[in-house]
């Protein structure tokens, strides 16, 4: 049976932020993620989730300026030094909540540089950022995102996560796939899960088109889960989309499941 956490980011919208933790675990989830926890402190987050007996599963580690348009730093050849000083923020911010996986965005491609040295910059960045994370028992995620809703995006395909991965060559390194992601870029689903099972550490999903709950497109939800029952999958399925209205009313998707 899959295990499904929340994304309080996109759902429960219609709550300030602490009371979707409530509202999460109201609903029955039993764990939550969140895109950037920092404007509020790891105690205020530590007391809400102890509260809701929820688990934080993931955050992001600061992308950067994202007002401005960064979608994270560890593809940037100019601006490694900030984010080593970003990791050590993350690692600040999730050793005291237990939590036990940081996404580490790639970046936009920048033009200037060769793509040999904005590979090699990657590839430098996420070693740093797993070997700063080891000593906490932190796996550091990276995730393919689609060039629809992220155009310029460094990573966006699961052989290429794949192909850097055997390079970082670090075992608390692993591959974060949001099916929806994928869905856009690559389709055919349950095999290429079915390949990439030993690295994946983390899935995530919505459907498309609109990136929506569950049963509102074109992905066939119900064979994806059975095919990741069969495969043995048992880590967190991570609830990334945007309720077409209201949280609640679209959760219907979800009881079996529960």
């Amino acid at each position: 049976m899959p295990k499904f956490n929340a994304n309080l980011t996109m759902m429960f919208n219609e709550f300030d932020v602490m009371e979707r933790f409530k509202q999460a675990h109201l609903c029955g989830f039993k764990g939550v993620e969140i895109l950037f926890p920092y404007a509020y402190s790891h105690h205020e987050v530590g007391e809400t989730l102890s509260k809701n007996n929820l688990e934080l599963v993931l955050f992001n580690m600061p992308p950067g300026d994202f007002e401005a348009g960064d979608r994270g730093l560890a593809c940037l050849p100019n601006r490694m030094s900030e984010f080593q000083d970003n990791v050590h923020t993350a690692i600040n911010y999730a050793a005291p909540l237990n939590c036990k996986k940081l996404h580490c965005m790639a970046g936009l491609t920048p033009a200037q540089y060769s793509n040999a040295l904005i590979e090699e910059t990657f590839i430098r960045n996420i070693q740093c950022a797993a070997d700063l994370c080891q000593a906490h028992n932190i796996e550091i995620m990276i995730e393919p995102i689609n060039t629809r809703d992220i155009p310029g995006y460094f990573l966006n395909y699961s052989d290429q996560a794949k192909r850097l991965m055997k390079k970082i060559d670090r075992s608390n390194v692993g591959l974060q796939y949001d099916i929806y992601h994928m869905q856009i870029m690559e389709g055919d689903l349950a095999p290429t899960i079915k390949r990439l099972l030993p690295q994946i550490k983390h899935i995530q999903l919505a459907d498309t088109p609109g990136r929506h709950e569950p049963g509102t497109g074109e992905i066939n939800y119900p064979f994806v889960f059975s095919t990741l029952d069969a495969l043995g999958y048992d880590g967190w399925i991570g609830c990334e989309y945007q309720p077409q209205k209201d949280t609640i009313s679209g959760l219907n998707w979800l009881t079996p499941y529960l």
